[in-house]
């Protein structure tokens, strides 16, 4: 076997047990671990295929930020995870039959699949034109479809601000910092000067 195809196995190996681990392990903090291990044995598979572009965005966003995000929300959070297993122990038949659904979806799709004509060849050869895919990407991206992406980015704003507005909650008993009340505040009722005497307290 050439080394292409032992680093394929490693990483399918690795991929397929760290989403397996992510789902059965009874540690929380465990299980993003098992995630991260996932997420960059895909990021191998795709370097594999000749997308490094999407690999360094698989290590840069998921593992960098989002698993990272969820290591912290599992750590800082007191969770009682014994509750919330047994609340999720009622919706098992619900999710074993979706899973099921999902495997049968899955074999038939596999069951069909080939390879199309000359994609080993276009595999091996990721330049196309004397461009490299990621600068191809970023031609497509940032001068084909710039209008396109910076709509996407448009609505990915405004759903943030949306769901900021939609659960952000004023408590009545927290002291908050008025800022103009501060700065048009009169010194001569604010400040009281004493004289004080030698040797005497206030």
């Amino acid at each position: 076997m050439t080394p292409a195809v032992i680093a394929f196995y490693i990483f399918a190996t690795a991929t397929v047990a760290g989403g397996l681990f992510t789902v059965i392990a009874r540690n929380p903090v465990h299980s993003v671990l098992w995630l991260i291990l996932a997420f960059l044995s895909s990021a191998g598979l795709f370097i594999l295929l000749g997308a490094e572009f999407v690999a360094m965005l698989l290590i840069i966003v998921y593992v960098g930020a989002v698993a990272v995000l969820f290591l912290f929300v599992v750590m800082m959070l007191d969770i009682d995870f014994a509750a919330l297993k047994a609340e999720m122990a009622k919706y098992m038949p619900l999710a074993l039959l979706i899973g099921v659904v999902i495997l049968m979806q899955l074999a038939l799709a596999f069951g069909v699949w080939t390879f199309g004509e000359g994609a080993e060849m276009r595999r091996a050869v990721p330049v196309e034109g004397g461009v490299q895919n990621t600068t191809g990407l970023g031609l497509v991206l940032y001068d084909r479809y710039i209008l396109l992406f910076q709509l996407a980015g448009l609505i990915l704003l405004v759903a943030m601000i949306g769901a900021i507005v939609l659960t952000l909650r004023h408590r009545e008993d927290v002291k908050r910092q008025d800022i103009l009340a501060q700065i048009y505040r009169d010194p001569a009722k604010s400040m009281e000067l004493k004289d004080v005497k030698s040797g005497q307290g206030l």
